[in-house]
């Protein structure tokens, strides 16, 4: 399913920001996400779970904007702080999702997914068959630039403790929502890293996908 929901960048923004692959993409404007609502947390984590045989059905936009918001999104907008830590508030972490018709960065103060690559990259987020049928990858990608605070050799085990803390939220939004999720290895990164045009100081960390579950036969 193609998304039509649009934004306008600035000209300076999109300049920098989109690249060839992505020039027929369009910025994908969220609705705001509902913040009420759900199971109680006890029972999400009652229901918590991996899960690994996906339906290929789309997610709606309401349900990508919660499934956003929850993993990384901004709950206290007077402070720009997060719904999942952060080591230092270096807020690092960046969520790539890879969906059907392209690739998107998520951009948490505008509720936007701003243009990254165009296509179907899916099947290059893991080696296993359901990343072809997840309807969405979540793949966390960490910016040690803005790690200043924290020393060199310091700046890679944070990242990867705060994904964990993200992923957390992602699997409890899904227990929540009756979602199917699970985090899993990328293996090979840099044509992803090419694709993206990532610079050096971003490193890919994790991936995890989220759907429908699977219709039982």
């Amino acid at each position: 399913m193609r998304h039509h929901l649009t934004a306008i960048l600035p000209a300076a923004f999109m300049a920098v920001m989109v690249s060839q692959a992505a020039a027929d993409l369009k910025p994908l404007l969220l609705p705001s996400p509902h913040t009420d609502g759900g199971k109680p947390l006890m029972q999400a984590l009652m229901e918590r779970q991996s899960q690994r045989e996906f339906s290929p059905k789309a997610l709606e936009p309401q349900e990508l904007a919660d499934l956003l918001w929850a993993a990384f999104g901004i709950n206290r907008p007077a402070i720009d702080h997060r719904t999942a830590p952060s080591a230092m508030n270096s807020q690092e972490i960046d969520i790539y999702a890879v969906l059907a018709d392209g690739v998107f960065l998520y951009n948490p103060k505008a509720n936007r997914l701003d243009p990254v690559a165009e296509g179907d990259m899916r099947a290059k987020t893991g080696g296993q068959d359901f990343v072809k049928v997840a309807p969405v990858e979540l793949v966390f990608v960490a910016d040690l630039a803005r790690m200043v605070k924290a020393k060199p050799e310091a700046r890679e085990p944070y990242a990867w403790a705060d994904t964990g803390s993200i992923s957390q939220n992602v699997y409890l939004f899904c227990a929540s929502a009756g979602l199917a999720t699970v985090v899993h290895e990328l293996g090979e990164r840099q044509p992803l890293v090419d694709a993206w045009k990532l610079r050096p100081e971003q490193k890919i960390i994790l991936a995890q996908a989220v759907g429908y579950p699977a219709q039982k036969k």
